[in-house]
């Protein structure tokens, strides 16, 4: 079963290759910037809340023909794609359906480019550097 957290981890990675939210009226929603820093965006955060209100059900990541809502299900959970790495949806019983979202991206997978990211909290990181140096003393 993928948790909300990997849910929203892999919308976060598919918004920073430029892959947009599409709801049931047609609206497409990318919040750009994904990620600030040691946490994700206002503009991400408000769009994650706007999908967990619905429950998930009425919007997809363009290119892929699962609900958010059947994501957030018990039936699916979250693996890499064989071709680029990314999180993409597998079921957790039965066969796949559906290709992974960078079918369509031509120019993926990229390793020239940066790749998409979590927010990182760079003084946490640096602190636990600092604590195993020390104990190295």
């Amino acid at each position: 079963m993928a948790s909300p957290e990997q849910v929203k981890q892999y919308l976060a990675y598919w918004f920073q290759l430029g892959k947009p939210l599409i709801f049931d009226q047609g609206e497409s929603v990318l919040p750009q910037p994904v990620v600030e820093g040691d946490h994700y965006s206002p503009k991400f955060e408000a769009c994650w809340q706007r999908i967990l209100a619905s429950g998930g059900s009425n919007c997809y990541l363009d290119g892929t023909i699962q609900t958010i809502g059947e994501l957030l299900s018990e039936k699916w959970e979250m693996a890499g794609c064989a071709r680029c790495g990314m999180p993409v949806p597998m079921l957790s019983l039965g066969v796949q359906s559906g290709p992974c979202p960078c079918f369509d991206l031509p120019t993926w997978p990229n390793l020239d480019l940066p790749l998409p990211r979590l927010p990182v909290d760079s003084r946490s990181h640096l602190e636990q550097i600092r604590a195993r140096l020390s104990r190295q003393q």
